[in-house]
């Protein structure tokens, strides 16, 4: 694709400490992102890394843009923010520097952002996904009751940790700039300023590997975590529990040339739409 050309999917990495797993992962973005039929990037954010990291994306070469913005607060959740705010395409994502995710499932959720579903969030508690246990059963543990603690506040979505959601670029926009959670529960915050926006969120099928060399620690994590839910239970979703007005349904920009529509790949009819109720638009209590 012609790197003058506009980005029309723009994906988000946040990078903390990563000189080791980043340039597999980067190399397996890249092309993955060179095989659509459209232009796409990348942003890499650097999370204040103490390695080589920055300099890794500083010399990068390869078939898509990729750049480094830096987001000196520390933390996934404000990493993610700064790169979410810093894309300009008509559709966005994140995804982990690991690539745990398979990106196969990349063209179908670009698909579905085409055919109209502003959120799309990948599963790896969906029944047709193929996921490699976690490595320890402590960290299995904790995530399935994690996300049954959070069910209501993200629409219903069953894994909401999965590191490879995207959305429509104004909505994502939108979301992050309410976004105010700097840790590993963001994710739940951001589902919810989606939700809050009348978007319906729908999953699909992943693989997903456990790679080694996360930052994720169950042990010095948990809690912090806990702390975040809290927070956003009963003090954020209290102060926003008025719907705003969508404005990700306007044009924040002269429009980007149109890509033409994918096909709908064969795991779509495995999709799952949870739909905005008034209950999960407005937030408990």
């Amino acid at each position: 694709m012609d790197a003058a050309e506009p980005s029309l999917l723009e994906i988000v990495v946040p990078a903390y400490n990563e000189a080791a797993r980043l340039p597999g992962g980067l190399a397996r973005l890249s092309a993955a992102l060179d095989a659509l039929p459209f232009p796409a990037g990348v942003i890499v954010v650097d999370n204040a890394s103490s390695d080589a990291t920055p300099q890794i994306v500083r010399d990068w070469t390869g078939p898509v843009p990729v750049r480094l913005i830096g987001c000196a607060r520390r933390g996934k959740g404000a990493a993610v923010r700064e790169g979410l705010l810093a894309t300009s395409a008509p559709y966005v994502g994140f995804c982990d520097a690991d690539m745990a995710t398979g990106l196969e499932a990349l063209e179908t959720a670009v698909g579905l952002l085409r055919a109209g579903h502003p959120v799309v969030v990948g599963s790896r508690r969906h029944p047709r996904s193929r996921v490699e246990d976690y490595s320890h059963p402590l960290r299995k543990f904790g995530a399935v009751t994690f996300n049954l603690l959070i069910r209501d506040l993200a629409g219903g979505v069953t894994d909401t940790q999965c590191g490879f959601k995207f959305f429509a670029g104004p909505l994502a926009r939108a979301a992050a700039a309410d976004l105010r959670t700097a840790g590993f529960a963001f994710d739940v915050e951001l589902l919810m300023h989606c939700v809050r926006r009348g978007a319906a969120i729908i999953d699909l099928p992943v693989e997903w590997r456990d790679v080694p060399g996360t930052t994720f620690s169950v042990r010095r994590h948990s809690f912090p975590c806990l702390r975040d839910l809290a927070r956003i239970r009963f003090k954020t979703a209290r102060e926003l529990s008025w719907p705003v007005p969508p404005p990700w349904v306007t044009a924040e920009r002269p429009a980007l040339p149109v890509a033409p529509v994918l096909p709908v790949a064969p795991a779509l009819p495995g999709a799952h739409v949870f739909p905005v109720t008034e209950t999960s638009r407005s937030g408990p209590g």
